[in-house]
């Protein structure tokens, strides 16, 4: 009755008419080109939606699975082959503090799963940066079309090492509009370059190979309640057997809100 509970709550949200429009509020394309007939501006001034400030993390799904770390061999909701079961039953959190690996939950491929309060600000006009209280980690969303693409096959090419937010490409998929209305549209980063993690607590896992897309979408609520939304796929063909999607919502916090960074934790 619960997870019933708590999925027409996820309904009745997702459902009002501020959720109506989908991801970027209809047809992808556009890019990230500037203003017509000028030159073309950088992704901080044609950003399709403003992603800046303080977001807190609303758990609306998965709840025994985010607040609380899941029973070692809980892994529902999760596709997982034979090989992902094999390795999340050996799950040893003592191992993995011993091993100084206590943020393998806390990677880019789970990060905005972890609840907590996010801190978003542009690092410079061309990278977009996520910072979360959850584990104090640092997310770089990289701009630039092709050349961030090389940039992301360089990396892969110089065998540098993999890390737990890996190297993530960005673009704005901008909504088409009428003249003289403001942009519309969403964010979608592609992170490849991970650092073996987990997918839940409970050493659900995911391999280096996995890439990880998200797709960033901003709302207003009917009341005035500012919304961002996250649609993350995972795909792993090492341990899943098909991609994992999730749906992770935040509301807009005051400029002041409380900011108390917290240490990765294994259990």
């Amino acid at each position: 009755m619960t997870r019933l509970a708590v999925f027409a709550t996820a309904v009745c949200l997702l459902s009002s008419p501020a959720f109506s429009q989908g991801r970027g509020g209809g047809g992808r394309g556009a890019g990230g080109r500037g203003g017509r007939g000028g030159a073309a501006q950088t992704p901080r001034a044609s950003a399709a939606i403003d992603m800046t400030g303080y977001w807190v993390s609303v758990v609306t799904e998965d709840w025994m699975f985010r607040m609380v770390t899941p029973p070692k061999g809980q892994f529902l909701g999760v596709p997982l082959n034979g090989a992902a079961r094999q390795v999340a039953n050996g799950w040893d959190p003592a191992k993995d503090e011993a091993a100084g690996e206590q943020c393998k939950s806390y990677g880019a491929a789970v990060l905005m799963r972890v609840p907590g309060r996010l801190h978003i600000t542009w690092d410079n006009d061309t990278t977009l940066k996520v910072e979360t209280e959850a584990g104090t980690q640092t997310r770089l969303f990289h701009f630039g079309g092709e050349a961030a693409v090389s940039a992301v096959q360089n990396v892969a090419q110089q065998n540098s090492a993999a890390s737990w937010q890996g190297y993530s490409v960005a673009e704005w998929e901008k909504a088409a509009v009428g003249a003289g209305e403001p942009p519309n549209g969403d964010l979608k980063v592609v992170t490849t370059r991970l650092r073996p993690g987990y997918l839940r607590k409970n050493g659900i896992p995911y391999s280096e190979n996995a890439i990880v897309t998200e797709w960033y979408d901003r709302h207003t609520a009917a009341n005035g309640d500012i919304w961002l939304v996250v649609s993350t796929e995972v795909k792993d063909p090492q341990y899943l057997t098909e991609p994992f999607i999730t749906s992770t919502h935040f509301k807009k916090l005051p400029d002041n809100a409380p900011w108390k960074p917290e240490a990765c934790s294994a259990r």
